[in-house]
């Protein structure tokens, strides 16, 4: 019987950058002749993304994927869970929602998901010869241990060695990798077989007299230093470097507004990589100045997002810009917004249910939200504003239907022939499609339009489509974490019984 290898990477906490370790490490196996896939049981972000057969997952597993050179699968994230408020979340297993649940509840039934969660496992592990699995958080939340599916309850149920990472750009990393272990249990101790101290800047040698102790103390060699490592690679979730951005220092000033619930970010990284495009998040009027264009993204709720937005004088300020000539550019929910009206009659947005909102009124559109939500993968071509002409390609993910009486954006193909999507009027623009920017094309079109409007030469440079730039990415990353990382002790963990 084939024996599938595995490791796992758990962290001191979040945001110590497990996402970016694990699709270093599916990018290192694929590097060395292995056939490999990433795994996380649960996955809490508003960022996600669309399999081939119109399922959502989560989208640092869909990374992770790419690194690995495999096709995003949901059984690489059985279980994702999107905020829907602050107590409550839309739960998602297997690519399919089953529901919008308060966290009391989801506890309750989350004990029903183990077989759905170790039956995606173990599909995955008879088909690749190594998984990659990702924890959550931290192993050491002792208030959630008794339940927990997603770190030493997995790892005990998959049989997994573990690597336990700590954020020293933080601080306190010593204190981070040995709380953390001390909180384990024995059982769960003896699962940890590597300590990796990443995000590290200087020069190592300072910090070499400190690893020997922290390694006697804890009983567990440290197998990795792995430096900072500034990259363009899809993260996880709000805490992404890019949403800390508040100035944008490059001759075009894209200014996107963070929204409270905002969702798929990533989908601007692209316009990041432009050399003439710089991007901002920004959350009040006082910080949106004069921008060459203002972008609406994602939101998992968009009444609560257009009525923070009222409330915030941002979106008097966007229409004070917009009148004066300023482009404008929604996505997904973004696009509802600056539609004539939002209803929701079923209460799907998790409201009252019958309620109707006003948006924007910069595009002669209405949305009616319903239960049902729209996912699937598709190509397509633009086909007004700086768009028109520009190879498309990416996903549709939301709840609602729009009904437009403008001119389209762009039209698009999804398996059952050409149909219109979006809405254009004059340089106000709204779209469902995620991903607008990846193929390179509507990037470079629409800087170029930037570029004429204000008076600047357009950038001579071919456009790089997203995938390429992150074919790129991949690479840089894993050289770098292997340069680091033993990768020798992490191949004899895996062998280990």
């Amino acid at each position: 019987m084939k024996k599938t290898r595995c490791i796992m990477v758990q962290g001191t906490m979040s945001g110590v950058g497990k996402s970016l370790l694990c699709a270093a490490l599916c990018r290192i196996f694929k590097q060395d002749g292995l056939r490999c896939a990433p795994f996380k049981s649960q996955n809490m972000a508003l960022n996600s993304a669309v399999t081939a057969d119109g399922l959502e997952m989560g989208r640092a597993q869909a990374v992770q994927a790419a690194a690995a050179g495999a096709e995003p699968d949901v059984r690489m994230n059985p279980i994702l869970l999107k905020p829907t408020s602050d107590v409550g979340s839309q739960v998602i297993v297997n690519g399919e929602v089953r529901g919008v649940m308060p966290a009391r509840d989801y506890f309750r039934y989350k004990k029903q998901l183990v077989g759905e969660v170790l039956a995606a496992y173990r599909s995955l592990a008879a088909e690749y010869d190594v998984v990659v699995i990702e924890g959550a958080g931290s192993p050491a939340e002792i208030n959630l241990k008794a339940d927990d599916i997603v770190n030493m309850g997995l790892a005990k149920l998959v049989n997994a060695p573990v690597l336990l990472a700590g954020d020293i750009d933080r601080g306190g990393v010593f204190a981070q990798l040995y709380g953390t272990v001390a909180l384990l249990d024995a059982g769960e101790q003896a699962r940890v077989k590597g300590l990796v101290v990443n995000k590290f800047r200087g020069d190592v040698e300072i910090l070499r007299p400190g690893l020997a102790p922290l390694e006697e103390m804890t009983g567990v060699p440290v197998v990795g230093v792995v430096p900072y490592i500034h990259t363009a690679i899809d993260d996880e979730d709000s805490l992404a470097p890019g949403l800390g951005q508040t100035e944008a220092r490059r001759p075009l000033d894209v200014a996107v507004v963070r929204l409270p619930r905002i969702s798929n970010f990533t989908d601007f990284a692209p316009l990041e990589q432009h050399p003439l495009v710089g991007v901002r998040y920004l959350s009040s009027p006082r910080q949106l100045g004069a921008p060459d264009l203002v972008v609406l993204p994602g939101t998992k709720n968009t009444l609560g997002d257009l009525r923070w937005l009222r409330e915030s004088g941002l979106e008097a300020a966007i229409l004070k810009l917009a009148a004066a000539g300023t482009p404008v550019l929604g996505v997904c929910g973004g696009y509802q917004m600056l539609g004539r009206t939002l209803a929701d009659p079923d209460g799907a947005e998790g409201g009252v249910p019958g309620a109707v909102c006003r948006g924007l009124g910069l595009l002669p559109a209405d949305t009616v939200f319903t239960p049902a939500k729209t996912r699937a993968r598709v190509r397509g071509r633009g086909a007004a504003g700086p768009f028109a002409g520009a190879a498309l390609e990416g996903y549709e993910i939301h709840m609602g239907q729009t009904r437009v009486e403008g001119a389209p954006l762009c039209y698009l193909q999804d398996g059952q022939g050409e149909r219109p999507e979006g809405c254009a009027a004059g340089s106000v623009w709204g779209t469902y499609l995620h991903g607008l920017f990846d193929t390179g094309e509507a990037t470079a079109r629409l800087a170029d339009a930037l570029c004429r409007q204000k008076g600047l030469d357009p950038a001579a440079a071919a456009p790089l489509s997203r995938a390429a730039f992150q074919e790129r990415e991949f690479d840089r990353l894993a050289g770098a974490v292997r340069a680091a990382l033993d990768m020798d002790a992490v191949y004899r963990m895996m062998e280990e019984p």
